[in-house]
């Protein structure tokens, strides 16, 4: 059992992708947001979220960037690139560990919301800083060496109903 204490100043920094593309790939479903706040902040105080999205040309996203903002969430927006011969592309992970860095004098934990194995040495880094790193992911879908190497791992197939919203 891991000792949340209530006076823990807390960041939390959810890769949307990571999240979108998991539990659409696992349960055909989307994920419930403010579920997942909750469980990231477990009634400590919240310093700052972010949650790292993606703009499309149709901006068929708007409503879900005001939903993020009506949490308490702050969106960073990144436009998806189209390059020659129709690759998109749209990758967060730079911004995701500036902000972590740049966040981490300011808070006691870090709660990161992806399973990108690609951010092993952020973590690694951050704990060397003395900061406590809790992971939030779909188990299936996520690095296990991240998961191992976290203070604490929190694996959403454990109750997906609860973080996922209903069809």
């Amino acid at each position: 059992m891991v000792i949340k204490h209530i006076g823990q100043r807390v960041g939390v920094l959810i890769d949307v992708q990571n999240m979108y593309y998991s539990a659409r790939n696992l349960y055909n479903s989307r994920v419930n947001f403010r579920e997942i706040l909750k469980l990231a902040v477990s009634q400590r105080n919240l310093i700052r979220a972010f949650a790292y999205v993606v703009r499309t040309k149709t901006g068929e996203e708007k409503p879900f960037f005001e939903a993020l903002s009506k949490l308490g969430i702050e969106t960073r927006i990144r436009d998806l690139q189209e390059f020659y011969g129709g690759q998109k592309k749209a990758d967060w992970d730079v911004g995701i560990v500036i902000d972590a860095i740049r966040m981490a004098p300011s808070v006691d934990v870090l709660v990161l919301v992806s399973g990108d194995g690609d951010f092993i040495s952020l973590v690694e880094y951050l704990k060397n800083q003395g900061k406590r790193v809790e992971v939030i992911a779909f188990g299936r879908s996520a690095s296990a060496h991240l998961g191992e190497i976290a203070d604490e791992y929190i694996d959403l197939e454990s109750e997906p109903a609860k973080y996922l919203l209903k069809k």
